[in-house]
């Protein structure tokens, strides 16, 4: 395809993965983040077997795999402690783990690192003051005074996308669940060969991320949106657990340092029909923000990268291009949202409970398709 000039709006998981697939097919590539420091938070996540396969076709597995912690087993356990079940994940890539736990700061370095030595050019600190879609071009108007066109604008910019207000003023906005989630890294539990999910009002999960590290995730209905103060942030996160399973209310003693827990009220969005419009695409949590009840939200984000590379590398035209792209992702990224949702509901009381055993066997039968 002609049109090989691109802005990627948004230097996260999806804009930087965007960036690297993009330059893979030739494209000339140009990132922008509002973040002058490019920093994130110092907590894991979760990249699942689908996200292990996404990084061995962008040729970054063995980076990805050298930052993080490889399991292949899920085990969930009853709300008092009680395992019910250890569900393994399919291995997607042969001699690789099913799954990586990673810190996120070591995964942004890998994708920043390979973002760069691609040939992309990365502007920190800056964001598009103004976009206007010329019809053969798209004309960008930066913070730091700076214009330029573009043969395509893609806003990887996050729920709250300021690209997707733009190119879709009237549609919904991501809607508060009801629930957030907290973080905290802790000391790996000895002989921790697994994630695991224990059930319950309040969800907790803990995921190995380091041979010596991992990361507690925990789920609480906050019906009314609350705003927490930083000091104290411990010690709310500590009470949240109070009633969960001895072994879980047992890691609170490892949860002390306010500045290192991270908490976040959950949104959900599915942008419905296209998600493009002339020359601007978007992807990622722009246009499927889902909870982590699935641990997927970033692995939708990567595989839109690649798809989104793909469709523009095979298509004489633009339009044919984005309209494929959208085809071969709606469907994949819904399931993830809405399945997500339904535990999170189950959770609050606000739906059936789901069973966790069967959402995650069927989730990894769902991922493990073809993208």
């Amino acid at each position: 395809m002609a049109h090989n000039n691109i802005l990627i709006i948004g230097g996260g998981i999806g804009g930087l993965t965007s960036a690297i697939a993009l330059r893979r097919q030739g494209f000339d590539v140009t990132v922008i983040e509002r973040d002058p420091e490019w920093s994130v938070y110092g907590v894991g996540i979760i990249q699942q077997s689908n996200v292990l396969r996404a990084m061995a076709h962008l040729s970054l597995l063995d980076e990805y795999v050298a930052a993080g912690a490889g399991f292949d087993m899920v085990e969930i356990f009853a709300p008092d402690g009680t395992k019910v079940a250890r569900v393994p994940s399919p291995r997607l890539v042969e001699g690789y783990p099913a799954n990586l736990g990673v810190g996120r700061p070591a995964l942004h370095k890998v994708l920043g690192d390979r973002t760069i030595a691609s040939g992309a050019r990365v502007w920190l600190g800056v964001t598009a003051s103004s976009i206007d879609d010329q019809g053969d071009q798209v004309a960008v108007r930066f913070s730091d005074a700076r214009e330029d066109s573009f043969d395509l604008v893609v806003g990887a910019d996050g729920v709250y996308s300021q690209t997707r207000k733009f190119l879709f003023p009237d549609a919904p906005s991501p809607h508060y669940t009801g629930q957030a989630v907290w973080r905290y890294n802790l000391p790996r539990t000895e002989g921790m060969d697994s994630l695991q999910a224990y059930n319950g009002p309040t969800g907790v999960g803990l995921v190995p991320i380091s041979p010596n590290l991992m990361y507690m995730f925990v789920t609480t209905a906050e019906p009314d949106n609350p705003r927490y103060r930083s000091e104290g942030l411990a010690a709310a996160m500590r009470a949240k657990i109070a009633g969960c399973s001895p072994a879980i209310q047992a890691l609170g003693e490892h949860i002390t340092c306010d500045d290192d827990v991270v908490y976040r009220p959950l949104d959900a969005f599915m942008l419905e029909g296209p998600w493009h419009k002339g020359r601007i695409v978007l992807l990622g949590d722009a246009v499927h923000a889902t909870t982590p009840h699935l641990g997927q939200g970033a692995g939708m984000a990567i595989e839109d990268s690649i798809v989104l590379a793909e469709e523009l590398s095979r298509h004489d035209d633009l339009e044919s291009a984005l309209a494929a792209y959208h085809e071969r992702r709606a469907d994949r990224c819904r399931y993830i949202v809405e399945k997500s949702l339904e535990i999170c509901m189950g959770q609050l009381g606000k739906g059936a409970p789901v069973d966790n055993h069967k959402a995650t066997a069927d989730m990894f039968a769902m991922v493990s398709q073809p993208i």
